[in-house]
């Protein structure tokens, strides 16, 4: 996907934000600073990741500044309610810059911590970390046997009852 113009790709993200949030709020609040193995990401840091690698990292690099990602720990925010808050300020904040890319701007590059870009394959890149983190948090709670949301509305078991077999 080659992104040529934001508002789509704004519209977009809006999109693959939601379906992250919608997984992020069936995480039970006792649950968010456990991880699978010791000295891994918990389920919080997932969430707060997410956030400050969007704010401080990528919306920076697309203006041309230096990443200022420093943290993602408990002490951006402690419980579920407030990392959820988080998230969407960090997120209103980094669509307000994204929003205001030209197309050339798009199609220009950015210095990102790996090197020089084009900016909108560093959006793109974006998106996938995000998705790779929300799997992350879906296997989390899978392994504590938590109901999750299907990503686009149906389970694999719906789809394969509404699909046609030869």
């Amino acid at each position: 996907m080659e992104i040529h113009t934001i508002q789509p790709f704004l519209r977009y993200f809006d999109n693959v934000r939601e379906r992250t949030l919608r997984v992020a709020r069936c995480i039970p609040p006792d649950k968010m600073d456990w991880s699978y193995a010791e000295g891994k990401f918990t389920l919080g840091d997932l969430l707060r990741h997410i956030a400050v690698a969007e704010r401080d990292m990528w919306a920076e690099n697309v203006q041309g500044k230096p990443s200022r990602y420093g943290s993602h720990g408990a002490e951006l925010a402690t419980d579920l309610a407030a990392t959820l808050e988080l998230m969407q300020r960090l997120h209103s904040e980094s669509m307000v810059i994204f929003a205001k890319l030209t197309d050339e701007q798009l199609a220009g590059k950015c210095v990102t911590t790996g090197g020089e870009l084009a900016t909108w394959k560093w959006l793109r890149a974006m998106v996938e970390h995000e998705v790779h983190h929300r799997g992350q948090i879906y296997m989390y709670l899978g392994i504590l046997g938590v109901k999750t949301p299907p990503i686009f509305g149906l389970t694999s078991e719906e789809v394969r009852a509404r699909s046609v077999t030869s």
